[in-house]
């Protein structure tokens, strides 16, 4: 039997966390040694939040998610730039750990995993989400607030914490939120 210690690199821009996003943690907790949640930037989509207000997020829920559920593998919470893999092999990860929430997302987080493991000899886990997650995602929530919709329907999908920062961020003059709504495509 190894003793290698079986470290798992989560990753995404988490902008913001779900609670989809926490209940794959929680579940890989049972699975994995050590678990770190990599917050990092997908330069694809315009982030809602800093870097530092989605690393001060996650740090929160984290600490909330393992106080709440004793038992599992540590999780630590870290900010990263640059290529996921990179930053996997300078902490140690040896696995990189993905959620799949339905079938839509599986042919491209499995063309991923293929890429990673071709590129970067690195394996990658999948771990279902919960059903009640199953079309919780990080962009629907972002557009739901942008177009103003009633943020108290996302209590479902999100943190209280989560919540109130959308509040607040509506609240702000000069917001994200009113240039996520006005690059919104048209039907």
């Amino acid at each position: 039997m190894s003793d290698a210690k079986h470290v798992a690199l989560y990753s995404g821009s988490f902008d913001p966390m779900t609670l989809g996003h926490l209940d794959v943690l929680g579940r890989a907790r049972g699975i994995f040694d050590e678990i770190v949640v990599a917050v990092g930037r997908n330069p694809e989509k315009e982030p809602l939040f800093s870097s530092a207000e989605r690393v001060d997020m996650a740090e929160r829920l984290v600490a909330e998610l393992v106080a709440t559920t004793p038992g599992g593998a540590p999780v630590r919470v870290e900010g990263y730039h640059g290529l996921t893999v990179d930053f996997a092999r300078q902490i140690g990860a040896n696995v990189l750990l993905r959620g799949l929430r339905h079938g839509s997302d599986l042919a491209s987080e499995c063309q991923l995993a293929i890429a990673n493991r071709q590129v970067a000899e690195m394996e990658t886990v999948f771990v279902v989400a919960g059903e009640i997650h199953g079309y919780t995602s990080s962009s629907l929530i972002k557009q739901v607030a942008a177009l103003g919709g009633d943020l108290e329907r996302l209590a479902t999908m999100v943190p209280p914490i989560v919540l109130e920062a959308l509040r607040a961020r509506r609240n702000q003059a000069d917001n994200p939120l009113g240039r996520l709504a006005r690059n919104a495509p048209e039907e």
